[in-house]
């Protein structure tokens, strides 16, 4: 009792300094609201949950980047804009490119070839193939990396070429990744530096679990970068008995678009390290003489702006055409649902891939509660049958995104994201037919389907939907 009557005061002065902050930090009136309530109504349960999921800033990470990076020579995004030549930056105009430019801090490059790699086998064939060629450095950068098959596959290719003499840095996400440390020190005892990313790093960001390095990158020698929706795991090749065969898309590129990747993974390793890797920072034009327009777009709650949110509205409220959006978690605010709203008002064929099976209960029972407004605009749905669909592809017409980003909250506004934006009639062509595919090998919801379940389903999936991470 003694101990109580301690801790319920100490409980509720901290739930009312919470309070105070959620006033003037949460983003939306709804969420300011639900975490003042909470807070003061039940802080022992509310503060904690306030301090890990209610920040809506990285500012340690933003600090360093602002104070540590811009201060040496080895700011990137700078630099690259001052070093790529006036010959490899160019976009045609209708792409509006200084807004795009703005938002990512880094040039709409040409010069760029890139392949379209569907699913894990050519996937990962593809990066073993770039390790190979490794001459200098390799950088892996993945959410997840396992201790299976196709992990040791990695560890070790990357082992030999520490042996070889070849530089390797592998950062992953100590959530996401859980590593073992036996694997950690068979790349360690080998000469590869392997950091996790640590966002918990300093003495104001220990709670802070709420923000992940979602990002998947490879690069090497600074020739050649892989970015997509695959990381490192027996599942991601259709090698488990849960999932089944499995659906994802990657990206192959090189040209100058390589530096701007090469730049996320800068940034990341400068933040996790303090080191300033030396890498080749000289952009070239792709060796088979391919012109591709590529911009590449880091994103993440470090931004001074919610650039993930604001390039996807922007690429939205463009399209005239058709909007495909294949995502394997779709949980947008109202700010999105009323984009594609008016997108279909105004004639563009809006259609949207989710997978049918679940990985991630909540969030697929909050993706249904979203049917019955895209339903009345006349939005089409369709849930992946064949496996599970992972990929991350938007189809906004000639112009094409493949990355990290899911069509939710947490891409948007709290994960470390990249994506590879083509503005590319080829490389579009190549994603539409590859979606086309992926339709077919679907089930399309048909309207009404929500309200034909029965009341515990719906009711789930409205709770699901108000449960996303409160802003």
């Amino acid at each position: 009792m003694a101990w109580l009557a301690w801790l319920l005061p100490i409980a509720y002065a901290l739930g009312i300094i919470s309070a105070v902050r959620a006033v003037m930090d949460v983003r939306t009136p709804q969420g300011a609201i639900a975490w003042v309530l909470a807070l003061l109504l039940v802080p022992y349960a509310a503060v904690p949950a306030y301090w890990v999921f209610g920040r809506r800033k990285f500012h340690g990470y933003a600090t360093n980047w602002r104070i540590g990076l811009q201060r040496t020579t080895g700011a990137p995004r700078e630099y690259l804009k001052r070093l790529i030549q006036e010959d490899l930056l160019a976009l045609p105009e209708r792409h509006h490119p200084l807004l795009v430019e703005r938002l990512a801090r880094l040039p709409f490059t040409k010069g760029n070839d890139a392949q379209l790699l569907i699913d894990g086998v050519a996937t990962f064939a593809s990066i073993f193939a770039g390790i190979e060629r490794a001459k200098d450095y390799v950088l892996v950068e993945f959410f997840i990396i396992h201790d299976d098959e196709i992990g040791r596959e990695l560890k070790t290719r990357l082992i030999a070429k520490a042996r070889a003499g070849v530089r390797c840095h592998v950062l992953y996400d100590e959530v996401g990744s859980r590593m073992s440390r036996r694997y950690e020190r068979a790349l360690t005892a080998a000469g590869v530096d392997v950091r996790a990313f640590n966002s918990t790093k300093g003495l104001w960001n220990r709670l802070q679990l709420n923000f992940r390095n979602h990002r998947k990158i490879v690069v090497v020698d600074g020739r050649e970068a892989w970015v997509g929706g695959l990381n490192v795991g027996d599942e991601y090749l259709g090698r488990s008995r849960r999932f089944g065969p499995w659906r994802d898309t990657h990206m192959w590129v090189t040209g100058p678009v390589v530096q701007c990747v090469q730049a996320a993974f800068f940034e990341d390793w400068h933040w996790t390290s303090g080191q300033l890797l030396e890498l080749d920072w000289e952009p070239r034009p792709a060796p088979s003489g391919q012109s591709r327009y590529i911009l590449a777009l880091p994103t993440g709650p470090a931004d001074e702006l919610e650039t993930c949110t604001l390039f996807f509205q922007y690429a939205i409220q463009q399209t005239t055409k058709r909007l495909w959006i294949a995502s394997p978690y779709f949980v947008p605010d109202e700010q999105f649902i009323t984009s594609l709203q008016l997108a279909a008002l105004r004639g563009v064929d809006v259609r949207i891939l989710l997978p049918q099976k679940a990985d991630h209960l909540l969030v697929w029972l909050a993706a249904w509660n979203h049917l019955p407004a895209l339903e009345r605009v006349g939005i089409k749905v369709w849930h992946y049958t064949e496996g599970f669909m992972h990929q991350k592809v938007m189809l906004f017409d000639d112009f094409c995104c493949v990355g990290t980003a899911n069509f939710d909250n947490r891409s948007f506004r709290l994960n470390f994201e990249i994506t590879l934006a083509m503005a590319d009639l080829e490389m579009s062509s190549q994603v539409a037919e590859m979606l086309e595919r992926d339709f077919g090998r679907a089930r399309k919801i048909e309207p009404g389907e929500l309200e034909k379940k029965g009341f515990w389903f719906r009711f789930a999936a409205r709770m699901a939907s108000l449960s996303a991470p409160i802003q």
